[in-house]
């Protein structure tokens, strides 16, 4: 919230957190990976207005959220050549491709390793039709869990207005054009339409809302190119060489966490 950002500041929460996370969780779920989101997004070719409204905010916010990516795009680097991590950042894909490429990679295997993802975003409940997949949402230090197929077709109907996807009663402007509402849907209506085929039951328009809702929020619809450009990085990216760290913290006087060293 500080309007004058300063990189060692975002340097040192970034890298806090990331230790906190795998001092907690490396000894049951083993080596982190970090998923990044990329500054193109492939969802916004396909909707224009996908995530339209978080633009808006952060016009009107004090934050120079320019600088701060940039910072953040450094930090990530940093990790990338100096931590003993993955750090997976894929042209026009979000974090939520990643994790769910490598969720679904991790089926390919005879021993399947567990996987605990670290969000409070819900939309990964409907990656918990894998069995070896958990989520914690360390916002709200409790564990996240749900029915994945009903989630998944709850997202797919009522859309996800946060990232600007409207119903599939609703037409694309919805949350762009002023004035404009979403039309009411019963949640006796999503329910009753639990396990029907969408030509059963929808018009048209709604038809046409639901493919489009379904494009954007169901993480099996991820275009085969991205999945291979994650999987294909995934493969040739080693774990980094924790022998760097010591340097790397003299290097940017990263004194209050030299001594935690060992938690990274």
């Amino acid at each position: 919230n500080e309007p004058d950002l300063d990189l060692n500041i975002v340097r040192h929460l970034v890298l806090n957190q990331i230790r906190q996370w795998n001092s907690n969780y490396k000894e049951e779920y083993g080596n982190m990976v970090i998923c990044c989101d990329d500054r193109k997004n492939w969802r916004k070719e396909s909707f224009p207005n996908y995530k339209i409204n978080r633009k808006k905010a952060r016009e009107k916010s004090h934050v120079d959220w320019s600088q701060l990516y940039e910072y953040l795009n450094q930090v990530r680097d940093e990790l990338r050549e100096h931590f003993p991590y993955k750090v997976i950042h894929i042209p026009t894909a979000e974090a939520d491709d990643i994790i769910a490429v490598l969720c679904h990679r991790s089926q390919e295997f005879g021993k399947m390793e567990p996987i605990i993802i670290l969000s409070s975003d819900k939309d990964f409940i409907q990656l918990q039709k894998y069995e070896n997949v958990k989520q914690y949402s360390p916002l709200q230090k409790k564990w996240v869990g749900g029915d994945p197929k009903f989630s998944l077709h709850e997202k797919i109907h009522r859309g996800d207005a946060g990232d600007g996807v409207p119903n599939i009663l609703s037409g694309d402007n919805v949350f762009v054009e002023e004035g404009l509402r979403q039309k009411p849907l019963a949640t006796k209506k999503v329910d009753a339409w639990v396990g029907l085929e969408p030509e059963s039951y929808c018009t048209e328009e709604m038809l046409r809302n639901y493919h489009r809702n379904q494009t954007l929020v169901d993480l099996d619809e991820i275009p085969e190119s991205i999945c291979i450009n994650i999987t294909t990085e995934f493969d040739n990216q080693e774990f980094g060489d924790r022998s760097q760290l010591l340097n790397y913290f003299i290097k940017y006087r990263l004194k209050n966490l030299t001594e935690y060293i060992h938690e990274f």
